[in-house]
């Protein structure tokens, strides 16, 4: 059986037009639509940023266990895609990583790797388009 690590909340009121909160109140969003609301965020936004940040944490693990002792950055690239006119959406997202010192084809290496390892790869896998690019 699993061990849970972690547990988090997050409440939305209003959805696209509202507001987002967590339970302690460290994170508290005015949530807009996309390319309308120019002062709040978004949805994509917010999952822009957990995958960038979770997908970063997965390559400093795949960079420790080989003993390569270098920073990694990854950029998370999310769109949000509609099919015709009908209200099927659906998101699509380009992760791109760089790694100090490495070339691309040792970034890509480690990149792989951190798919393997990271909990949105995983999650995302088979269910939206997601794409690797070293830089």
């Amino acid at each position: 059986m699993a061990k849970k690590l972690y547990t988090t909340t997050m409440t939305n009121k209003g959805g696209r037009a509202g507001e987002v909160w967590s339970n302690d109140h460290k994170w508290d969003f005015k949530i807009g639509t996309p390319g309308v609301d120019k002062d709040s965020t978004n949805p994509e936004q917010l999952f822009a940023a957990g995958f960038a940040s979770c997908f970063n944490g997965a390559l400093d693990i795949a960079l420790q266990q080989a003993g390569v002792s270098a920073e990694p950055t990854v950029r998370a690239k999310v769109s949000l895609y509609q099919e015709g006119n009908e209200p099927d959406f659906h998101i699509g997202v380009d992760l791109f990583g760089h790694i100090d010192g490495l070339d691309e084809a040792e970034t890509k290496k480690y990149m792989a790797i951190a798919e393997t390892i990271c909990p949105y790869a995983k999650a995302t896998r088979g269910n939206i388009e997601v794409t690797v690019n070293a830089e």
